[in-house]
């Protein structure tokens, strides 16, 4: 068994360590694009190619199913990733969990970046899962680009800017970034110290899971093996990921083969 991740830089690590522990003998691929980050900015045309040519550098190493592990990419480039690769390779997107949430109702707020935050995408999500929730989408400037480059300072300064502007009383807290799970932690001690201590949703074990069912009956297993590519290039994974408990577990079962 092979399933590949993609994202722009090492927000794939959460969905990733969910897949290692689930499935430690799979073989993972893991597909970013140093060379064309952050994505975020881009027009969401630019994002789409960006994403695309991410997908099909992992595509090539003939995977059983992508994860596009980036709610941003899912957000613009989704389809067009489906388009070109399915149903030959099943691609499973990254959704932030607003629907598991909101099912208790009360008080949500959405983490997200700003090219997410108020998308018409997520505005979609919160019309059809938000229930009576009341939800706040809460923009975070520089958090992923903070953490992708597991800078402690700046990842401090925008987990405080962004708990300051959660509403007081959040009972539920969605990550709605893969690179905020990588830090989940500091955002959990942050929002605590602004006076809330909230329930929190990620998305990777369930894209892990998701994944997992979209693999054929009777594929074999894998090797737990690790390949890393940047920007299509056969790489390591980068200083910043082995900051993160995520990126040490990969390494460590990559170092053990």
């Amino acid at each position: 068994m092979k399933i590949a991740l993609m994202d722009s830089g090492i927000g794939l690590l959460a969905a990733a360590a969910a897949l290692r522990r689930l499935r430690p003998d799979a073989d993972l691929v893991l597909s970013s694009d140093p060379d064309g980050m952050p994505w975020g900015p881009r027009t969401p045309e630019d994002l789409s190619e960006h994403a695309l040519a991410c997908a099909r550098a992992a595509a090539e190493l003939e995977p059983d199913a992508l994860v596009v592990a980036c709610n941003t990419a899912s957000v613009h480039a989704l389809e067009v990733i489906r388009a070109e690769l399915e149903p030959r390779l099943p691609v499973i997107g990254t959704v932030p969990a607003i629907k598991p949430a909101a099912a208790r109702g009360g008080r949500v707020a959405i983490w997200a970046t700003p090219a997410t935050t108020g998308s018409p995408y997520q505005r979609g999500l919160i019309r059809e899962f938000g229930g009576s929730a009341e939800i706040a989408e809460v923009a975070c400037p520089g958090l992923a680009d903070a953490v992708e480059r597991a800078d402690a300072a700046d990842i401090a300064a925008a987990v405080a800017d962004a708990a300051s502007r959660t509403p007081a009383g959040t009972e539920v807290l969605v990550l709605g970034c893969t690179h905020y799970e990588l830090v989940e932690g500091q955002i959990r001690d942050a929002v605590a110290a602004a006076g809330s201590q909230p329930l929190f949703h990620g998305s990777a074990d369930a894209v892990a899971a998701q994944a997992l069912r979209r693999v054929a009956a009777g594929t074999p297993e894998g090797s737990g093996t690790l390949t890393v590519l940047h920007t299509g290039r056969t790489a390591a994974l980068p200083p910043a990921a082995l900051t993160y408990p995520e990126g040490r577990l990969l390494a460590a079962v990559a170092q053990a083969l």
